[in-house]
């Protein structure tokens, strides 16, 4: 078992360039985070992007305004891999990380979906964001930031 899971994420901005980050249904920690998933065999990572969207934050009422150069890629500790439904086919994932303007309003966001995956939501100065990560994706979410900055 070596290989990395393909995935997106997603940086939502509001127009107070602040970011969308959710806490874990699934996890007690208190962490936030950023939405991300799976990229599906069928689709690309533009195509999984805006179901993921839709699926997590229950709106698609965004437009992509950067996408990162490259895929990121990180590891995921042994104890939360177990937890997760491919934690026995992967050690990670490999991320493609996509910025968007909100160009919804708050009552457009809907985590209450069809299988959520946030307890709640907030919007967040970039400035705070490495703090409130679970502390493996702390290094992704540097090499995010860092790459996306000139949107702040």
């Amino acid at each position: 078992m070596s290989e990395l899971r393909k995935c997106v994420g997603i940086m939502l901005i509001n127009s107070k360039k602040q970011i969308f980050v959710g806490k874990r249904i699934d996890h007690p920690s208190g962490f936030w985070q950023m939405p991300q998933g799976g990229i599906d065999n069928t689709e690309n990572a533009e195509q999984a992007v805006w179901r993921e969207m839709m699926e997590e934050i229950g709106t698609n009422k965004a437009s992509i305004i950067k996408i990162s150069k490259k895929w990121i890629n990180y590891k995921i500790p042994k104890e939360t891999l177990k937890t997760l439904p491919w934690g026995k086919k992967y050690i990670g994932q490999t991320q493609k990380w996509f910025a968007f303007n909100f160009d919804g309003e708050e009552k457009d966001i809907n985590i209450k979906t069809k299988n959520p995956e946030f307890s709640d939501w907030k919007w967040s100065d970039y400035k705070d964001i490495i703090d409130e990560i679970v502390p493996f994706k702390k290094k992704t979410y540097s090499i995010v930031i860092e790459e996306f900055r000139d949107l702040f």
